[in-house]
Protein backbone atom coordinates (compact mmCIF):
# COMPACT_ATOMS: atom_id res chain seq x y z
CA UNK A 1 0.00 0.00 0.00
CA UNK A 2 1.54 3.44 -1.34
CA UNK A 3 0.05 5.26 1.93
CA UNK A 4 -2.27 4.46 4.74
CA UNK A 5 -5.47 6.72 4.27
CA UNK A 6 -7.90 6.61 7.61
CA UNK A 7 -11.79 6.45 6.48
CA UNK A 8 -13.55 7.50 9.80
CA UNK A 9 -16.69 7.29 9.04
CA UNK A 10 -19.74 9.52 10.74
CA UNK A 11 -23.03 7.26 10.92
CA UNK A 12 -25.85 9.68 10.55
CA UNK A 13 -29.33 8.08 10.15
CA UNK A 14 -31.80 10.42 8.12
CA UNK A 15 -34.82 9.13 9.98
CA UNK A 16 -34.23 10.61 13.39
CA UNK A 17 -33.25 13.75 11.68
CA UNK A 18 -36.52 14.65 10.14
CA UNK A 19 -37.96 17.31 12.56
CA UNK A 20 -38.43 20.07 10.24
CA UNK A 21 -40.92 21.34 7.73
CA UNK A 22 -40.64 19.00 5.00
CA UNK A 23 -38.98 14.92 5.52
CA UNK A 24 -35.65 14.64 3.94
CA UNK A 25 -34.06 17.71 5.09
CA UNK A 26 -30.75 17.16 7.35
CA UNK A 27 -29.16 19.90 8.02
CA UNK A 28 -25.71 18.83 10.24
CA UNK A 29 -23.63 21.80 12.03
CA UNK A 30 -20.25 20.17 12.08
CA UNK A 31 -18.32 21.06 15.08
CA UNK A 32 -21.70 22.29 17.02
CA UNK A 33 -22.29 20.84 20.45
CA UNK A 34 -26.50 21.60 20.69
CA UNK A 35 -29.09 20.77 18.12
CA UNK A 36 -30.99 24.47 17.39
CA UNK A 37 -33.31 26.21 14.95
CA UNK A 38 -32.29 28.97 13.37
CA UNK A 39 -33.98 31.83 11.74
CA UNK A 40 -35.55 30.61 8.57
CA UNK A 41 -36.63 27.57 10.45
CA UNK A 42 -33.77 24.70 9.40
CA UNK A 43 -33.28 22.17 12.53
CA UNK A 44 -29.94 21.99 13.02
CA UNK A 45 -28.19 18.74 14.46
CA UNK A 46 -24.48 19.23 15.86
CA UNK A 47 -22.13 16.54 14.74
CA UNK A 48 -20.93 15.41 18.57
CA UNK A 49 -21.16 12.05 18.69
CA UNK A 50 -18.47 11.65 15.65
CA UNK A 51 -15.16 10.90 17.34
CA UNK A 52 -12.67 12.21 14.92
CA UNK A 53 -11.09 15.03 14.05
CA UNK A 54 -11.35 18.17 16.39
CA UNK A 55 -13.28 21.41 16.79
CA UNK A 56 -12.94 25.27 17.22
CA UNK A 57 -15.11 27.94 17.46
CA UNK A 58 -14.65 31.19 16.08
CA UNK A 59 -17.15 34.52 15.60
CA UNK A 60 -17.01 36.66 12.51
CA UNK A 61 -18.37 40.73 12.11
CA UNK A 62 -22.17 40.39 10.25
CA UNK A 63 -22.12 36.25 11.30
CA UNK A 64 -24.62 36.99 14.24
CA UNK A 65 -27.67 34.86 12.44
CA UNK A 66 -25.77 31.80 11.36
CA UNK A 67 -24.96 29.93 14.06
CA UNK A 68 -23.98 26.98 12.25
CA UNK A 69 -21.28 28.69 10.51
CA UNK A 70 -19.45 29.92 14.18
CA UNK A 71 -18.35 25.82 14.47
CA UNK A 72 -15.45 23.77 12.50
CA UNK A 73 -14.53 20.20 12.24
CA UNK A 74 -11.00 20.33 10.89
CA UNK A 75 -8.25 17.06 10.62
CA UNK A 76 -5.07 16.85 11.00
CA UNK A 77 -2.56 17.37 7.96
CA UNK A 78 -1.81 13.57 7.21
CA UNK A 79 -2.61 11.38 4.46
CA UNK A 80 -6.20 10.25 5.97
CA UNK A 81 -9.33 10.77 4.49
CA UNK A 82 -12.47 11.69 6.70
CA UNK A 83 -15.93 10.67 5.56
CA UNK A 84 -19.59 11.49 7.23
CA UNK A 85 -21.79 8.34 6.21
CA UNK A 86 -25.33 9.70 5.31
CA UNK A 87 -28.67 6.87 4.85
CA UNK A 88 -30.47 7.78 2.00
CA UNK A 89 -33.64 5.92 0.39
CA UNK A 90 -32.21 4.08 -2.75
CA UNK A 91 -33.52 5.72 -6.09
CA UNK A 92 -34.59 9.26 -4.68
CA UNK A 93 -32.95 12.14 -6.17
CA UNK A 94 -31.20 14.40 -3.42
CA UNK A 95 -29.66 17.26 -3.30
CA UNK A 96 -25.87 17.41 -1.31
CA UNK A 97 -24.72 20.78 0.04
CA UNK A 98 -21.54 21.15 1.88
CA UNK A 99 -20.37 24.30 3.26
CA UNK A 100 -16.69 25.45 4.46
CA UNK A 101 -16.08 28.93 6.20
CA UNK A 102 -12.46 28.96 7.39
CA UNK A 103 -12.78 31.92 9.36
CA UNK A 104 -8.68 31.81 10.30
CA UNK A 105 -10.11 29.61 13.29
CA UNK A 106 -6.39 28.29 13.37
CA UNK A 107 -4.92 31.69 13.84
CA UNK A 108 -2.92 30.79 11.04
CA UNK A 109 -3.84 32.73 8.15
CA UNK A 110 -2.94 29.71 6.21
CA UNK A 111 -5.92 29.23 3.51
CA UNK A 112 -6.66 25.25 3.26
CA UNK A 113 -7.23 24.05 -0.27
CA UNK A 114 -8.40 20.17 -0.49
CA UNK A 115 -9.96 17.45 -2.31
CA UNK A 116 -13.53 16.56 -1.61
CA UNK A 117 -15.23 12.99 -2.51
CA UNK A 118 -18.82 11.47 -2.94
CA UNK A 119 -18.25 8.17 -2.04
CA UNK A 120 -15.69 6.89 -4.68
CA UNK A 121 -16.06 9.41 -6.70
CA UNK A 122 -13.85 12.82 -6.61
CA UNK A 123 -16.13 15.79 -6.23
CA UNK A 124 -14.20 19.00 -6.31
CA UNK A 125 -11.23 20.76 -4.93
CA UNK A 126 -12.34 23.27 -2.11
CA UNK A 127 -10.09 26.52 -2.14
CA UNK A 128 -10.69 29.34 0.43
CA UNK A 129 -9.06 32.72 -0.89
CA UNK A 130 -11.46 34.45 1.68
CA UNK A 131 -11.35 33.52 5.37
CA UNK A 132 -14.77 35.26 5.58
CA UNK A 133 -16.42 34.14 2.83
CA UNK A 134 -18.08 30.63 2.67
CA UNK A 135 -17.50 28.39 0.53
CA UNK A 136 -20.42 26.28 -1.40
CA UNK A 137 -20.60 23.09 -3.05
CA UNK A 138 -23.84 21.18 -3.83
CA UNK A 139 -24.62 17.90 -5.77
CA UNK A 140 -27.99 17.09 -7.43
CA UNK A 141 -28.06 13.09 -7.33
CA UNK A 142 -29.67 9.53 -8.11
CA UNK A 143 -29.05 7.78 -4.90
CA UNK A 144 -27.17 4.79 -6.43
CA UNK A 145 -27.00 2.81 -2.51
CA UNK A 146 -28.68 3.18 0.62
CA UNK A 147 -25.78 5.51 1.69
CA UNK A 148 -23.73 8.87 0.44
CA UNK A 149 -20.64 9.24 2.37
CA UNK A 150 -19.08 12.61 1.67
CA UNK A 151 -15.18 12.72 2.52
CA UNK A 152 -12.34 14.78 3.14
CA UNK A 153 -9.21 13.86 0.92
CA UNK A 154 -5.50 15.31 -0.70
CA UNK A 155 -4.45 18.03 1.43
CA UNK A 156 -3.07 20.49 -0.87
CA UNK A 157 -2.27 23.51 1.93
CA UNK A 158 -3.43 24.25 5.64
CA UNK A 159 -5.56 21.88 7.15
CA UNK A 160 -9.29 19.94 5.84
CA UNK A 161 -11.77 21.37 7.44
CA UNK A 162 -16.04 21.51 7.27
CA UNK A 163 -19.08 23.86 8.31
CA UNK A 164 -21.53 22.05 7.35
CA UNK A 165 -23.51 19.15 5.49
CA UNK A 166 -26.74 19.42 4.22
CA UNK A 167 -29.11 16.91 2.88
CA UNK A 168 -32.45 17.86 0.66
CA UNK A 169 -34.90 15.05 -0.62
CA UNK A 170 -36.82 15.96 -4.51
CA UNK A 171 -39.87 15.08 -5.06
CA UNK A 172 -40.99 12.91 -8.27
CA UNK A 173 -39.02 13.43 -11.37
CA UNK A 174 -37.23 16.64 -10.50
CA UNK A 175 -34.08 16.81 -11.96
CA UNK A 176 -34.20 13.78 -14.15
CA UNK A 177 -32.06 13.52 -16.62
CA UNK A 178 -31.00 10.34 -19.41
CA UNK A 179 -27.45 10.21 -17.40
CA UNK A 180 -28.64 10.02 -14.29
CA UNK A 181 -27.21 6.18 -13.56
CA UNK A 182 -24.08 7.13 -15.29
CA UNK A 183 -23.56 10.43 -13.88
CA UNK A 184 -23.77 12.76 -10.73
CA UNK A 185 -24.40 16.72 -11.33
CA UNK A 186 -22.29 19.22 -10.02
CA UNK A 187 -23.79 23.17 -9.23
CA UNK A 188 -21.84 25.71 -11.48
CA UNK A 189 -24.52 27.98 -10.73
CA UNK A 190 -28.01 29.36 -9.77
CA UNK A 191 -29.04 32.51 -10.58
CA UNK A 192 -31.83 34.89 -9.44
CA UNK A 193 -32.52 37.66 -12.43
CA UNK A 194 -34.25 40.67 -11.70
CA UNK A 195 -33.63 40.19 -7.78
CA UNK A 196 -35.00 43.04 -5.36
CA UNK A 197 -31.44 42.85 -3.65
CA UNK A 198 -28.32 41.25 -3.11
CA UNK A 199 -30.33 38.38 -0.39
CA UNK A 200 -30.42 34.85 -1.92
CA UNK A 201 -33.84 33.23 -1.98
CA UNK A 202 -34.21 29.81 -0.21
CA UNK A 203 -36.15 27.77 1.89
CA UNK A 204 -38.93 28.28 3.34
CA UNK A 205 -39.24 30.58 0.06
CA UNK A 206 -37.71 27.20 -1.85
CA UNK A 207 -39.38 24.06 -0.22
CA UNK A 208 -36.84 22.11 -1.55
CA UNK A 209 -34.04 24.83 0.00
CA UNK A 210 -31.99 25.34 -3.11
CA UNK A 211 -30.04 28.32 -2.60
CA UNK A 212 -30.87 31.21 -5.81
CA UNK A 213 -28.23 33.83 -6.08
CA UNK A 214 -29.04 37.07 -6.60
CA UNK A 215 -28.06 38.66 -9.74
CA UNK A 216 -27.48 42.06 -7.87
CA UNK A 217 -24.36 40.62 -6.05
CA UNK A 218 -20.95 41.84 -7.22
CA UNK A 219 -17.91 39.93 -7.45
CA UNK A 220 -15.58 39.71 -10.31
CA UNK A 221 -16.35 37.35 -13.28
CA UNK A 222 -19.80 36.89 -12.22
CA UNK A 223 -22.61 38.19 -14.45
CA UNK A 224 -20.81 40.62 -16.23
CA UNK A 225 -20.58 42.05 -19.66
CA UNK A 226 -24.38 43.19 -19.16
CA UNK A 227 -25.80 44.06 -22.56
CA UNK A 228 -27.10 47.86 -22.73
CA UNK A 229 -30.61 48.14 -21.78
CA UNK A 230 -30.85 45.32 -19.68
CA UNK A 231 -33.84 46.26 -17.05
CA UNK A 232 -35.54 44.72 -14.46
CA UNK A 233 -38.48 43.72 -13.94
CA UNK A 234 -40.78 42.21 -11.24
CA UNK A 235 -44.48 41.38 -10.48
CA UNK A 236 -46.62 40.46 -7.56
CA UNK A 237 -48.85 38.41 -9.43
CA UNK A 238 -48.97 34.27 -9.14
CA UNK A 239 -47.24 32.59 -10.97
CA UNK A 240 -48.34 29.10 -12.62
CA UNK A 241 -45.70 26.49 -11.78
CA UNK A 242 -46.87 22.88 -12.20
CA UNK A 243 -44.23 21.41 -13.59
CA UNK A 244 -40.67 20.38 -14.13
CA UNK A 245 -37.94 21.83 -11.07
CA UNK A 246 -40.81 23.87 -9.94
CA UNK A 247 -38.55 26.69 -9.11
CA UNK A 248 -40.06 28.97 -6.01
CA UNK A 249 -42.45 31.66 -6.75
CA UNK A 250 -40.16 34.73 -5.41
CA UNK A 251 -37.92 33.85 -8.22
CA UNK A 252 -40.29 33.39 -11.01
CA UNK A 253 -41.81 37.18 -9.70
CA UNK A 254 -38.79 38.81 -10.65
CA UNK A 255 -36.43 39.05 -14.28
CA UNK A 256 -34.52 40.85 -16.64
CA UNK A 257 -35.78 42.57 -20.40
CA UNK A 258 -33.70 43.31 -23.17
CA UNK A 259 -35.19 46.34 -23.85
CA UNK A 260 -32.46 46.96 -26.71
CA UNK A 261 -33.16 43.24 -28.30
CA UNK A 262 -30.76 41.26 -25.96
CA UNK A 263 -29.76 40.17 -22.97
CA UNK A 264 -25.60 39.08 -22.26
CA UNK A 265 -23.86 37.62 -19.46
CA UNK A 266 -20.06 36.35 -19.02
CA UNK A 267 -19.45 34.12 -15.63
CA UNK A 268 -17.22 31.62 -14.59
CA UNK A 269 -18.27 28.64 -13.65
CA UNK A 270 -16.27 26.49 -11.05
CA UNK A 271 -14.82 22.52 -12.25
CA UNK A 272 -15.52 23.59 -15.71
CA UNK A 273 -14.96 22.93 -18.85
CA UNK A 274 -17.52 20.54 -19.03
CA UNK A 275 -20.57 18.49 -20.43
CA UNK A 276 -23.89 20.33 -18.48
CA UNK A 277 -27.11 20.15 -17.78
CA UNK A 278 -28.27 23.59 -18.27
CA UNK A 279 -31.67 25.29 -17.91
CA UNK A 280 -33.54 28.49 -17.76
CA UNK A 281 -36.73 29.42 -15.78
CA UNK A 282 -39.23 31.79 -17.98
CA UNK A 283 -42.60 33.58 -17.37
CA UNK A 284 -44.02 36.00 -18.97
CA UNK A 285 -44.69 38.86 -16.26
CA UNK A 286 -45.43 41.66 -18.35
CA UNK A 287 -48.63 42.79 -19.53
CA UNK A 288 -48.54 42.39 -23.76
CA UNK A 289 -50.95 43.26 -25.61
CA UNK A 290 -52.45 40.73 -28.28
CA UNK A 291 -50.70 42.64 -30.98
CA UNK A 292 -46.67 42.06 -29.10
CA UNK A 293 -44.83 39.66 -29.44
CA UNK A 294 -41.98 38.43 -27.29
CA UNK A 295 -39.58 35.50 -29.41
CA UNK A 296 -35.40 35.43 -29.29
CA UNK A 297 -32.72 32.95 -29.87
CA UNK A 298 -30.16 32.02 -27.74
CA UNK A 299 -26.85 32.24 -29.01
CA UNK A 300 -23.00 31.65 -28.06
CA UNK A 301 -21.80 35.46 -28.89
CA UNK A 302 -20.03 35.96 -31.88
CA UNK A 303 -21.71 32.62 -33.16
CA UNK A 304 -24.72 31.44 -34.83
CA UNK A 305 -27.59 30.21 -32.57
CA UNK A 306 -27.31 27.08 -30.24
CA UNK A 307 -30.28 25.83 -32.32
CA UNK A 308 -32.79 26.89 -34.56
CA UNK A 309 -35.35 26.73 -31.48
CA UNK A 310 -37.11 29.78 -30.92
CA UNK A 311 -38.04 30.53 -27.63
CA UNK A 312 -42.06 32.09 -27.07
CA UNK A 313 -42.76 32.29 -23.49
CA UNK A 314 -46.42 33.42 -23.60
CA UNK A 315 -47.47 30.74 -26.54
CA UNK A 316 -45.01 28.13 -25.17
CA UNK A 317 -45.67 28.43 -21.69
CA UNK A 318 -49.96 28.74 -22.59
CA UNK A 319 -50.34 32.31 -21.45
CA UNK A 320 -48.62 35.05 -19.23
CA UNK A 321 -47.63 34.33 -15.57
CA UNK A 322 -47.13 30.48 -16.67
CA UNK A 323 -43.67 28.68 -16.07
CA UNK A 324 -41.68 27.46 -19.38
CA UNK A 325 -38.69 25.72 -19.14
CA UNK A 326 -35.97 25.56 -22.28
CA UNK A 327 -32.34 24.59 -22.03
CA UNK A 328 -30.54 21.68 -22.99
CA UNK A 329 -29.86 18.07 -21.53
CA UNK A 330 -26.26 17.79 -22.56
CA UNK A 331 -24.07 20.83 -23.77
CA UNK A 332 -20.22 21.59 -23.59
CA UNK A 333 -19.40 24.81 -21.80
CA UNK A 334 -16.22 26.02 -21.08
CA UNK A 335 -15.01 27.65 -18.19
CA UNK A 336 -15.54 31.15 -18.75
CA UNK A 337 -18.91 30.84 -20.53
CA UNK A 338 -20.86 33.57 -22.36
CA UNK A 339 -24.37 33.89 -22.30
CA UNK A 340 -26.36 35.97 -25.40
CA UNK A 341 -30.43 36.05 -26.14
CA UNK A 342 -31.52 38.02 -28.91
CA UNK A 343 -34.57 38.98 -30.28
CA UNK A 344 -35.94 37.93 -33.44
CA UNK A 345 -36.70 40.27 -36.65
CA UNK A 346 -40.05 39.45 -35.86
CA UNK A 347 -40.38 40.14 -32.36
CA UNK A 348 -41.32 43.50 -30.47
CA UNK A 349 -40.01 42.74 -27.00
CA UNK A 350 -36.47 41.69 -26.23
CA UNK A 351 -35.99 38.78 -24.47
CA UNK A 352 -36.43 37.53 -20.97
CA UNK A 353 -34.84 35.55 -18.08
CA UNK A 354 -36.40 34.96 -14.81
CA UNK A 355 -33.41 32.66 -13.26
CA UNK A 356 -31.39 29.58 -14.85
CA UNK A 357 -29.22 26.82 -13.38
CA UNK A 358 -26.47 25.07 -14.77
CA UNK A 359 -24.82 21.55 -13.29
CA UNK A 360 -21.84 19.80 -14.75
CA UNK A 361 -21.89 16.15 -15.32
CA UNK A 362 -19.81 13.85 -12.62
CA UNK A 363 -19.25 10.41 -13.92
CA UNK A 364 -20.29 8.15 -11.18
CA UNK A 365 -16.75 5.86 -10.02
CA UNK A 366 -19.11 2.57 -8.53
CA UNK A 367 -15.65 1.65 -6.48
CA UNK A 368 -14.60 -1.80 -5.99
CA UNK A 369 -16.35 -4.86 -7.37
CA UNK A 370 -15.60 -6.37 -3.50
CA UNK A 371 -17.56 -3.54 -2.11
CA UNK A 372 -20.84 -5.48 -1.64
CA UNK A 373 -19.09 -8.31 0.00
CA UNK A 374 -16.79 -6.20 2.47
CA UNK A 375 -19.97 -4.13 3.19
CA UNK A 376 -21.36 -7.33 4.40
CA UNK A 377 -18.75 -8.41 6.24
CA UNK A 378 -18.07 -5.22 8.23
CA UNK A 379 -21.52 -5.05 9.06
CA UNK A 380 -20.78 -8.19 11.03
CA UNK A 381 -18.84 -5.90 13.38
CA UNK A 382 -20.29 -2.48 13.27
CA UNK A 383 -19.34 -1.36 16.45
CA UNK A 384 -15.46 -2.05 15.87
CA UNK A 385 -13.67 0.96 15.20
CA UNK A 386 -12.18 -0.50 12.08
CA UNK A 387 -15.52 -1.60 10.77
CA UNK A 388 -16.68 1.97 10.62
CA UNK A 389 -14.19 3.33 8.00
CA UNK A 390 -17.24 3.15 5.38
CA UNK A 391 -17.55 3.99 1.95
CA UNK A 392 -15.91 1.88 -0.90
CA UNK A 393 -13.28 0.09 0.23
CA UNK A 394 -10.57 0.41 -2.12
CA UNK A 395 -11.91 4.06 -4.08
CA UNK A 396 -10.86 7.05 -3.45
CA UNK A 397 -8.82 5.33 -1.11
CA UNK A 398 -8.36 1.32 0.66
CA UNK A 399 -9.30 1.32 3.96
CA UNK A 400 -6.57 1.51 6.74
CA UNK A 401 -6.78 -2.59 6.42
CA UNK A 402 -7.28 -3.26 3.06
CA UNK A 403 -4.97 -3.08 -0.09
CA UNK A 404 -6.40 -3.22 -3.51
CA UNK A 405 -5.41 -3.67 -7.28
CA UNK A 406 -4.29 -0.96 -9.65
CA UNK A 407 -7.43 -1.19 -11.57
CA UNK A 408 -10.53 1.25 -12.40
CA UNK A 409 -12.44 -1.19 -10.11
CA UNK A 410 -10.21 -2.38 -7.41
CA UNK A 411 -10.27 -5.85 -5.91
CA UNK A 412 -9.20 -6.25 -2.69
CA UNK A 413 -5.56 -8.31 -2.54
CA UNK A 414 -4.93 -7.82 1.35
CA UNK A 415 -6.85 -7.97 4.55
CA UNK A 416 -5.20 -7.29 7.70
CA UNK A 417 -7.25 -7.79 11.02
CA UNK A 418 -4.67 -9.54 12.99
CA UNK A 419 -5.86 -8.74 16.89
CA UNK A 420 -9.13 -7.13 15.63
CA UNK A 421 -11.52 -8.51 18.34
CA UNK A 422 -12.97 -11.02 15.36
CA UNK A 423 -15.38 -13.38 16.59
CA UNK A 424 -17.51 -16.08 15.70
CA UNK A 425 -17.20 -18.03 12.67
CA UNK A 426 -14.68 -17.14 9.53
CA UNK A 427 -17.44 -14.80 7.50
CA UNK A 428 -18.58 -16.08 4.83
CA UNK A 429 -18.41 -12.74 2.63
CA UNK A 430 -14.45 -13.30 2.36
CA UNK A 431 -14.60 -16.79 0.52
CA UNK A 432 -16.30 -13.88 -2.47
CA UNK A 433 -12.60 -11.99 -2.64
CA UNK A 434 -11.26 -13.55 -5.55
CA UNK A 435 -8.29 -11.30 -5.77
CA UNK A 436 -7.12 -12.13 -2.44
CA UNK A 437 -3.56 -12.52 -2.01
CA UNK A 438 -2.83 -12.43 1.83
CA UNK A 439 -5.17 -12.93 4.28
CA UNK A 440 -4.14 -12.13 8.25
CA UNK A 441 -6.87 -12.96 11.14
CA UNK A 442 -4.70 -14.38 13.72
CA UNK A 443 -4.55 -13.40 16.97
CA UNK A 444 -8.80 -12.95 17.33
CA UNK A 445 -11.53 -15.04 18.91
CA UNK A 446 -12.54 -17.09 15.72
CA UNK A 447 -14.40 -20.57 16.12
CA UNK A 448 -15.58 -22.71 14.31
CA UNK A 449 -14.34 -24.56 11.20
CA UNK A 450 -12.15 -23.52 8.13
CA UNK A 451 -14.06 -22.55 5.17
CA UNK A 452 -13.21 -24.01 1.23
CA UNK A 453 -10.55 -22.29 -0.06
CA UNK A 454 -11.15 -23.21 -3.67
CA UNK A 455 -11.89 -19.86 -4.79
CA UNK A 456 -8.79 -18.10 -3.68
CA UNK A 457 -6.69 -18.87 -6.40
CA UNK A 458 -4.38 -15.76 -5.92
CA UNK A 459 -3.98 -16.55 -2.28
CA UNK A 460 0.05 -16.63 -1.35
CA UNK A 461 -0.13 -15.86 2.17
CA UNK A 462 -2.55 -17.25 5.25
CA UNK A 463 -2.36 -16.39 8.94
CA UNK A 464 -5.14 -17.72 11.17
CA UNK A 465 -2.57 -19.40 14.39
CA UNK A 466 -3.94 -18.05 17.81
CA UNK A 467 -7.54 -18.23 17.15
CA UNK A 468 -9.95 -21.08 18.56
CA UNK A 469 -10.87 -22.81 15.30
CA UNK A 470 -11.93 -26.42 15.21
CA UNK A 471 -12.10 -29.23 13.01
CA UNK A 472 -9.10 -30.38 10.21
CA UNK A 473 -7.54 -28.30 7.40
CA UNK A 474 -9.72 -28.37 4.25
CA UNK A 475 -8.27 -30.40 0.88
CA UNK A 476 -8.84 -27.10 -1.09
CA UNK A 477 -5.51 -25.69 1.11
CA UNK A 478 -3.88 -28.23 -1.00
CA UNK A 479 -5.27 -27.32 -4.27
CA UNK A 480 -4.23 -23.72 -3.57
CA UNK A 481 -1.80 -22.95 -6.89
CA UNK A 482 0.21 -19.73 -5.49
CA UNK A 483 -0.11 -20.76 -1.53
CA UNK A 484 3.55 -19.74 0.29
CA UNK A 485 2.81 -19.35 3.74
CA UNK A 486 0.28 -20.82 5.86
CA UNK A 487 -0.06 -20.28 9.90
CA UNK A 488 -2.45 -22.01 11.86
CA UNK A 489 -0.91 -23.09 15.31
CA UNK A 490 -2.57 -22.30 18.53
CA UNK A 491 -6.06 -23.31 17.48
CA UNK A 492 -8.10 -26.83 18.66
CA UNK A 493 -7.68 -28.37 14.89
CA UNK A 494 -7.26 -31.36 14.57
CA UNK A 495 -7.54 -34.60 12.25
CA UNK A 496 -5.10 -35.22 9.15
CA UNK A 497 -2.80 -32.78 7.39
CA UNK A 498 -3.76 -32.96 3.38
CA UNK A 499 -0.60 -34.84 1.77
CA UNK A 500 -0.62 -32.02 -1.25
CA UNK A 501 0.76 -29.50 1.56
CA UNK A 502 3.94 -31.78 2.57
CA UNK A 503 4.59 -31.52 -1.46
CA UNK A 504 4.33 -27.57 -1.71
CA UNK A 505 7.67 -26.11 -0.82
CA UNK A 506 5.35 -23.06 1.67
CA UNK A 507 5.85 -22.40 5.65
CA UNK A 508 3.43 -24.38 7.60
CA UNK A 509 3.09 -24.09 10.74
Amino acid sequence: MESTILLLVLQIFLLPFTRAQLPGFLSLDCGGTHAFTDDIGLQWTPDDKFMFGQTANFSLPNNNKNKQFTTVRYFPTDDRKYCYTLNVTTRLRYLVRTTFLYGNFDNTNMYPKFDISLGATPWTTVVITDPSVAVTKEMVLLAPSPSLSVCLVNTTSGVRFISTIELREFKGPMYYTLFENQYFMSLGARVNFGALSNASIRYPDDEFDRIWESDAVQRPNFLVDVAPGTKKVSTTKPILIYYGEKPPLKVMQTAVVGNNGTLSYRLDLDDFPGYAWAFTYLAEIENLTPNETRKYKVYEPWEPPVNDAIVNVKENAGGNFRIYEPGFWNVSLPYVTSLLFRKTDDSSRGPILNAFEIFKYVEINFGSLDATSMANFVARYSLREWAQEGGDPCLPAPWTWVQCSRTSQPRITLIKLSEKGLSGGIPPELTNLTDLIELYLDGNSLIGTLPDFSGFTSLQIIHLENNELTGSLPSSLAKLPNLKELYVQNNNLSGIIPQGLFRKKIIFN
